[in-house]
């Protein structure tokens, strides 16, 4: 059993003497791109594996962009003038916005993709620096959605790509997909979109080109993308489990609520001494294929039984 610690420092203020100063009690910043659940209900458990009970003996303040990444930067500002002693950052965007904040209040990633390629840690081992945490390793399963894709449409050879330029990790997930795309003999139309604004108009130049399917950067807005892939009869495929949740067709990923509760390891290590530059970053163990069995029939397409017995859940 995981040992269950409470820190001295958090002994309530009705144990203290009259008149002893009382000591604060820790304040994590949470700053995350877009709904608060699930990453809540997991991230909180992850706390509790530890003895960290918000409202008890910890105070969290939670920040979300609700989608507009644009907001990140004042979210993560508001977090360090409030004098968090650690911010939880989750997906790459919440992560540089926290970063560029702040370059001495400790930042867990929980997680983010392509921490070394996006420059967010100097190295695995070493990360160096404030940053430290969880890595979702979501670059290097882009080439791997590509080939899940081809195998459903084996004469497919054009695949669209939405990716948003804004994202730092939008560079090392385009390498991926490229990389796989000459092993597979396939084209790529790259679609580059800031904000949902731009989207019809890069569905719009999809159709025109006539691909065969899209891959979906995953911190873009998923819905309005799921909406325009079933309007466009476009099969996709995206690096999140909620993008097949909401009715994409298909997402392998690593287990994100896996992620989410493991960051509570990075704080307790932090809140007992440990330096954010010599904590290792974690990488996935577990991964998942989620098919939308659903999505696939109102597209007309027919899920091999390779996929079938492979996938870890089938949506109907």
């Amino acid at each position: 059993m995981r040992r269950r610690v409470f820190l001295t420092l958090l002994c309530s203020a009705a144990a203290l003497p009259a008149g002893a100063q009382q000591v604060k009690t820790p304040k994590i910043g949470v700053l995350l791109v877009g709904n608060v659940e699930p990453f809540w209900s997991q991230f909180r458990e992850g706390l509790r594996d530890f003895g960290y009970i918000d409202g008890r003996n910890i105070h969290v303040e939670v920040r979300s962009a609700q989608g507009k990444p644009n907001t990140l930067p004042d979210l993560a500002a508001e977090l360090v003038r409030l004098n968090v002693d650690i911010i939880v950052a989750s997906e790459t965007p919440a992560v540089q916005a926290a970063k560029d904040a702040t370059s001495l209040i400790p930042i867990v990633m929980a997680p983010s993709g392509d921490p070394v390629g996006t420059g967010q840690v100097a190295s695995l081992a070493s990360p160096g620096g404030n940053v430290t945490g969880l890595s979702a390793a979501s670059a290097e399963l882009a080439g791997k959605s590509l080939e899940l894709i081809r195998e459903i449409l084996p004469s497919a050879s054009l695949f669209a790509v939405l990716a948003d330029p804004t994202n730092p990790f939008s560079k090392p997930f385009l390498e991926q997909i490229e990389l796989a795309a000459r092993v597979l003999n396939i084209g790529t139309q790259i679609n580059m979109v800031r904000s949902v604004d731009e989207f019809e108009a890069a569905f719009v130049e999809m159709t025109r080109r006539k691909v065969d399917a899209l891959i979906v950067q995953p911190t873009l807005p998923r819905q309005r993308a799921i909406d325009l892939t079933l309007k466009h009869r476009l099969p996709a495929v995206s690096g999140n489990r909620a993008f097949a949740d909401a009715g994409g067709l298909m997402s392998y990923a690593a287990s994100l609520a896996d992620r989410y509760r493991e960051a509570g390891s990075y704080i307790d290590k932090i809140f007992h001494g440990r330096k954010p530059a010599d904590l290792p970053i974690q990488q996935p163990t577990k991964f998942e294929l989620v098919v939308n069995l659903k999505t696939a029939n109102m597209l007309g397409l027919t899920i091999p039984t390779s996929i079938m017995l492979r996938a870890d859940e089938v949506l109907r």
